[in-house]
């Protein structure tokens, strides 16, 4: 699927018709996330857009109207279904524009018909968009079905500001964490405070691995620093007042994850800030990955 290439107020963008993805940033010649081939595979779903849920319902199952239901497992080694039914789907562009030098979009469509485990019509849409401020990202969801539909959704951009990650400053201003078990299904909401994921407080990373969901944030802004320079995503935490954040610790991936939320993982379960989108309804989420230099306040 080929790229279509947005320029802007010194930034450029690569936006695939895979998965609705940013597949790669940059500002200045710069690499601001983890890019990935044109022509795919995707890694650790790099630039994607998660929907209608992010991050994990654990085990596959849910109740949702009084009815269970049961979604294909794509986390096999944990028995999970992970991050939606989008990832890796082919988007139609419905428009592009794009003014050199100076600003640009595209507006990409996706409808999520009924399938196994998820029996509801979702019409979505996606823009990406360049300007001096960075790429904003806006995502609308509209239930196009005649039943109340579950919904939660995030983008999943891997921020890039040098090789190792564990030289990254992090700043995460976010006083809550959600513990997990082995297979990473959420166990515990606790303060960050007597735990090692306080990062309000910018430090480096270090050997800390980090793969929770933080919540209770108090600046929708997650900002790294590193010998290449800072970059930052930004967005209103009363629409998404949950972040994803994973060091990929093991996989042998560049860049840190960092994954605004509408919901937490495994929301279909506990309900914990899930979307219930009435036939008709419409649901639009922003963020925005910016270039930051390394000693911005």
């Amino acid at each position: 699927m080929p790229d279509h290439i947005l320029l802007g107020g010194g930034y450029e963008a690569a936006v695939s018709e895979r998965g609705g993805a940013l597949r790669a940033l940059r500002h200045a010649g710069r690499d601001l996330i983890t890019s990935w081939p044109e022509g795919g595979p995707v890694p650790y779903y790099s630039g994607t857009v998660l929907a209608p849920w992010p991050n994990r319902v654990v085990g596959g199952t849910y109740v949702f109207g009084g009815e269970r239901h049961r979604l294909p497992v794509n986390e096999p080694d944990r028995g999970h279904a992970l991050h939606g039914l989008v990832s890796d789907s082919s988007w139609d562009v419905a428009e592009v524009l794009s003014v050199e030098d100076d600003h640009g979009h595209v507006r990409q469509t996706r409808v999520i018909e009924p399938v196994e485990g998820y029996p509801f019509r979702i019409a979505l849409e996606v823009r990406h968009a360049v300007s001096a401020d960075g790429l904003a990202t806006t995502l609308t969801a509209q239930n196009i079905g005649d039943s109340p539909a579950p919904y939660g959704c995030g983008p999943h951009p891997w921020l890039l500001a040098g090789a190792d990650v564990t030289g990254y400053e992090l700043e995460l201003p976010a006083a809550g964490v959600l513990l997990t078990d082995a297979s990473l299904a959420p166990t515990e909401l606790v303060d960050v405070t007597a735990t090692p994921y306080d990062f309000r407080t910018p430090r480096v990373i270090g050997d800390t691995a980090i793969d929770h969901a933080f919540t209770a944030v108090t600046a929708g802004r997650v900002r790294v620093r590193g010998p290449e320079g800072g970059v930052e995503i930004t967005w209103d935490p009363a629409v998404m007042p949950w972040v994803q954040v994973c060091t990929g610790t093991g996989l042998g991936h560049r860049g840190l994850a960092v994954e605004p939320m509408t919901c937490p993982p495994d929301a279909f379960n506990s309900g914990t800030d899930l979307i219930v989108l009435q036939p008709g309804d419409k649901h639009e989420a922003t963020w925005t990955i910016a270039a930051t230099s390394p000693t911005q306040d």
